[in-house]
């Protein structure tokens, strides 16, 4: 029996098993090692860490958490979880089952990359699907935006902050008269053709290749599609869900006692420094779950 299993082995799961090994709680990391930052080759926007790697960010993480011998890290995912007393039993895709007073989800959403052909070799270099992560490394270039309805027509308003040279490729949708009305009037270019593909060498975009032939050159694009949950623990168990984001109060509870969720799995501003807070967050609120348990024993 330990204290707190934390399902998720990323930025916000780590941040949150830092602050509970301070706090001597007994806490194990289970994480299957593939974050959802893993395409990217910086990450931006966390001061001190402005430019590293999030592959050297993790490790530098885990090393400095494992110096606490309260720690367990083990490499697996959890496939399922059930309440267990007055805890919970996860069980790992291996079969093994770790027991716990509280279980924290920082299991993250997966990004939904759009049927293009070619942007698998150009996501995480010149294709993304945040700016404010990748915005500025693209800055004054010729930039795509990609997407349908509404928030795409948000977000290539929004990259106009990086670039006056912007492009909204809607794939075919036509768009109504009042939408085209808005780009117009921000200087946003309309290309409402089909895409064929997109064009790059070595991981840089060099073109938008249109289904009709005709190339356009574009040297990064931003996109929006959808996002799912990174695994269906939190369906599972019966919380509660809006837009694919879990439902927590302010503490990080969610309506399930003893299980609390942190990070992209809560929140819908999806950078990694806001994931360090919600996982620090649940921690504090963990640990004070388990000192009031304590004093009503």
């Amino acid at each position: 029996m330990t204290d707190v299993v934390i399902v998720g082995g990323s930025v916000a799961g780590l941040s949150a098993a830092l602050l509970l090994a301070r706090c001597r709680r007994e806490v194990i990391v289970c994480d299957e090692g593939l974050p959802r930052n893993r395409f990217s080759h910086q990450m931006h926007g966390f001061l001190s860490r402005e430019g590293i790697p999030p592959s050297e960010f993790l490790q530098i993480s885990r090393d400095q958490i494992a110096e606490f011998p309260n720690v367990r890290f083990h490499r697996d995912r959890i496939i399922s979880i059930r309440g267990e007393g007055d805890g919970f039993e996860a069980e790992t895709k291996d079969g093994i089952v770790f027991r716990c007073s509280i279980i924290l989800l920082a299991t993250g959403i997966v990004d939904e990359l759009p049927d293009l052909p070619g942007i698998e070799t150009l996501y995480g270099r010149t294709v993304h699907h945040c700016p404010y992560c990748d915005g500025w490394e693209h800055r004054d270039e010729s930039l795509a935006v990609y997407g349908k309805g509404e928030a795409a027509l948000e977000l290539a308003k929004e990259m106009l902050t990086w670039s006056t040279d912007v492009v909204y490729f809607s794939d075919g949708l036509i768009l109504s008269e009042s939408a085209r009305a808005k780009l117009a009037a921000l200087g946003v270019g309309l290309v409402e053709k089909k895409i064929a593909s997109l064009v790059g060498n070595g991981g840089k975009l060099e073109m938008v290749k249109l289904a009709d032939g005709e190339n356009y050159p574009r040297q990064a694009m931003f996109f929006v599609s959808s996002q799912r949950q990174n695994c269906d623990l939190a369906r599972q168990l019966g919380c509660e869900l809006k837009d694919e984001f879990v439902t927590c109060d302010n503490e990080a509870k969610t309506c399930v006692p003893g299980l609390y969720v942190a990070g992209n799995t809560s929140t819908g501003l999806q950078l990694a420094i806001v994931a360090a807070a919600e996982g620090a967050k649940a921690a504090h609120s963990i640990n004070t779950e388990l000192n009031e348990r304590a004093t009503a024993r």
